[in-house]
Formats: C-alpha cells, sequence, structure tokens
C-alpha cells in the first residue's frame, strides 16, 4: 500500500516538473524572441521577417545575459506569486485591507492573476527596451570587420548579428543585410 503512494506521489512531482520545465522554457523563448527584437529594431530591422524557428527556439540561449535575465525574472515572480498566497493566508485581514476587500469578490481571482499578467509583460517590454539600447550602444563601439565576397570584393562593417541566411553590418550608419549562399552580394535596409 505505501509502496503505491509513494509511486504515486513521484509520478505527481515528476509530472509537475516537466509541466514547470515546459512552462518555463515557453516563456524563456517568448522572452529572447522578445529581445532579439528589440535589440534589432534599434537599428529598423524587423528580425522576424530574417529569422527561422530554430534561430528564435535558441534565442534565450545566444545571449547569457538574456538567459539569466529570464530565469530570474520567471524565479522573481513565481515568488511574489507565492508571497501573495502566503500573506493572504497569514494575514487575512490586513491582506483585505490593501485590496480594498476586493479579495472577497468573486471575480478577483481573476483580476489578480490578470494584474500579476499585466506587470509581468510590461516588466519585460521595458526590460528588453532597454536591453536593445544598451545592446545597440554597445555593439556600435566594436571594431569593424570585412568580408570578403568571392570576386574578392570587400565589405567592412560593424556586426549587428547574423541569422542562418542573412549577415546584417552597421556601414555608415547605414544597415546592410548581406544574404549568404545566394547571387545577390548584399542589400541595404532603410
Amino acid at each position: 500500500m505505501k509502496e503505491g503512494l509513494i509511486k504515486d506521489a513521484y509520478e505527481l512531482i515528476i509530472k509537475e516538473i516537466q509541466t514547470f520545465l515546459t512552462i518555463a522554457y515557453i516563456i524563456t523563448v517568448g522572452i529572447g524572441m522578445l529581445f532579439q527584437h528589440q535589440y534589432y529594431s534599434e537599428f529598423g530591422i524587423n528580425i522576424f521577417e530574417f529569422a527561422d524557428i530554430f534561430e528564435f527556439l535558441i534565442a534565450p540561449f545566444a545571449d547569457v545575459r538574456i538567459l539569466l535575465f529570464s530565469l530570474v525574472s520567471i524565479g522573481f515572480s513565481m515568488f511574489l506569486l507565492q508571497i501573495d498566497l502566503v500573506w493572504k493566508r497569514k494575514f487575512p485581514i490586513n491582506y483585505s485591507r490593501m485590496n480594498f476587500g476586493w479579495d472577497k469578490k468573486p471575480w478577483f481571482n481573476t483580476f489578480r492573476i490578470s494584474a500579476f499578467s499585466f506587470l509581468f509583460i510590461t516588466y519585460l517590454y521595458l526590460a528588453a527596451d532597454g536591453y536593445g539600447q544598451y545592446a545597440s550602444e554597445e555593439v556600435r563601439k566594436d571594431a569593424p570587420i570585412t568580408l570578403r565576397f568571392m570576386d574578392d570584393e570587400t565589405v567592412s562593417g560593424i556586426t549587428l548579428g547574423n541569422t542562418t541566411n542573412v549577415i546584417f553590418l552597421l556601414r555608415n550608419d547605414k544597415v546592410t543585410a548581406i544574404p549568404m549562399g545566394s547571387m545577390v552580394k548584399e542589400f541595404e535596409l532603410n
């Protein structure tokens, strides 16, 4: 009898961990996509036009700062939700006062989750915008590189990043996209 209960509890824990990790990975990928979009938009590039799905799936792992930010943000949000639940359970009168008595209303849980979600998304957007500005300033300080084409023509510029199909260079404050493996040498993005 005890073995069955232990086995059931173990399976439940494994399923919960799998669910949490899956949700955390999806959120992390979303955060990575947002951060990549904000970075490239600083240069007038819509990265969604150039990147494929695989690049977004690994986006949070391409930059350690994004991965750390994602993990800390998810952890901190979970912590705040737990603090809210503990506060409600341990100090219900104080909790009710701080929430203007709305916690007694039937719609309060929906409101609470919506408010947390709105704050989390706003926080992510503002952080991604700040990251985009910071990363674009840092990239402008990088030394230029020189690319040599097959016909020995060379192009110099600061590397903004790349996808599997395109390299983005900043040349004289203009962004140039150089396709890899095609007959087109380069095209400017306005």
